[in-house]
């Protein structure tokens, strides 16, 4: 104790000099914890995202996920309702499980007729109860804060239980198909009209899917001018007949991707079962499995690799990091940013602590000889540096932390918005104040650390003055 108050006690000695190195250590504590709480907010946003699209896990037949995306029909489950009972029923799983719902995807072309226009789609069949229920999947509480900010809630998602024939699209293949004015989409154009090129002599072009359409489905009723807008899916069965369906659009949405936007498709697994399979029996390309709480991933795809192995189900699970690998490289990327940011402060507050110890030793010198002159061993003379290096950090590492509290707060409150990749709304800039103690502690235990290990050098060079030549230091 005598030791920690004689060093507070040289510490004031050159106050100016000790708030200056101490203002060095809390400026970069806050910049490490508020950049360190933007990252985690930032992280836990994409994972619920990912969750709340993907769930936790999802449910493939074996081979699916290397090739499935060619053949989708040859890499289906087949009795999946029974799946879905083994997995609902389960003692284990049953208090994990949140949702566990079947897709079903698919590619084909879509097609506007009345204007003559058409374009390859990527379907997406999904239970829209179930669906709903997802999105509102919120254990971080990243929906709560947004709402508290910005007043942000979910959008509607366009589709019900009993519209079998309905869904949404994105909103570029809304623009290609020339959906913008029906839909009432702001600033969407529409198509150019196309001038045919006529060439003498030669025979009349086919309407190709346009035909198919007409004798798959018959006369086509004049659309209602109050109803939603009519295209015509067209895919291949499993046994690769051409199968056509008829698709009312209720909205269109931004997929946030300008791939994915323009190809879109999004309606209700009975449709996408019909398309996909036509009068065969219905399938699943997957059974999407979300949990009440991530930190039980790992034990749920345990205990479903045993009972798919002790049902002899040739079925394969892969989780939400491996369904969307840009989660892991975002994480990864901001990763490595923080840990940038963090040596580079380090550094800064490892070199300031030293200058200023430095000077601390060069005008304590006859003090130095002094003490060592009544007996104080040299390993005492670098006790008392070490320890005010590491008040220092101390006091620097703590102001930092209840400034950066305060600052987060205020910035909180701003309301500030941005568009992250992959989204197509603005969202709030928000820095993380809950559930961050282990940053908080890392930062401060880490600046101390480094004020310490700095103080070690001066220390030692203090330590080992010859007691005579620091006597008669003028």
């Amino acid at each position: 104790m005598m030791l920690v108050k004689i060093a507070f006690r040289n510490i004031l000695r050159n106050g100016r000099r000790s708030l200056m190195t101490a203002c060095a250590i809390a400026v970069g504590a806050i910049a490490m914890i508020l950049f360190g709480e933007y990252v985690a907010f930032i992280m836990l946003g994409l994972e619920s995202g990912a969750i709340r699209s993907n769930g936790h896990m999802t449910v493939y037949h074996k081979g699916y996920f290397d090739f499935g995306s060619g053949n989708p029909s040859a890499y289906s489950i087949d009795d999946y309702e029974s799946v879905m009972r083994l997995i609902r029923n389960d003692p284990v799983l049953k208090p994990m499980v949140n949702v566990v719902t079947p897709t079903v995807s698919l590619f084909g072309i879509a097609g506007n007729f009345s204007i003559d226009t058409s374009k390859t789609f990527l379907g997406v069949g999904f239970v829209p109860s179930d669906r709903w229920k997802m999105i509102h999947w919120d254990e971080y509480g990243i929906l709560d804060v947004y709402h508290r900010l910005t007043g942000y809630r979910l959008q509607t998602l366009g589709v019900s239980d009993g519209d079998e024939n309905h869904g949404i699209v994105g909103i570029g293949l809304a623009r290609v198909l020339g959906l913008c004015g029906p839909l009432k989409i702001p600033n969407c154009p529409s198509p150019p009209k196309a001038k045919a090129e006529v060439i003498a002599g030669a025979p009349p072009a086919p309407s190709g899917v346009a035909e198919l359409a007409a004798g798959d489905l018959g006369p086509r009723a004049a659309p209602k001018d109050d109803g939603p807008p009519r295209i015509d899916l067209l895919g291949a069965t499993a046994e690769g007949a051409p199968n056509v369906v008829t698709f009312y659009v209720n909205k269109a949405f931004n997929q946030g991707y300008k791939e994915l936007d323009d190809a879109y498709v999004g309606m209700n697994i009975k449709l996408a079962q019909q398309l996909l399979y036509g009068r065969g029996k219905p399938k699943a390309i997957g059974i999407q499995v979300q949990l009440h709480r991530t930190e039980d991933l790992a034990k749920a795809q345990a205990r479903l690799n045993v009972l798919f192995a002790r049902h002899g189900l040739p079925l394969e699970i892969h989780d939400f990091k491996e369904l969307t690998p840009q989660y892991v490289q975002i994480v990864g990327f901001m990763g490595a940013i923080f840990t940038f940011i963090s040596v580079i402060i380090g550094v800064i507050v490892l070199f300031t602590v030293i200058n200023t110890m430095s000077m601390s030793v060069m005008e304590r010198t006859n003090e130095i000889g002094t003490a060592r002159a009544m007996g104080v061993r040299r390993s005492g003379i670098r006790r008392q540096f070490l320890v005010e290096g590491w008040m220092l950090g101390a006091i620097g590492a703590t102001a930092g932390l209840i400034l950066a509290w305060f600052i987060a707060t205020w910035f909180n409150s701003l309301g500030i918005t941005y568009t992250p990749p992959g989204q197509a709304n603005p969202v709030p800039l928000v820095v993380l104040t809950e559930g961050v103690g282990k940053l908080l502690a890392g930062v401060w235990l880490g600046l101390l650390f480094m004020a310490t290990i700095a103080a070690l050098v001066p220390a030692n060079r203090a330590a080992k003055m010859p007691v005579v030549d620091a006597l008669r230091h003028v």
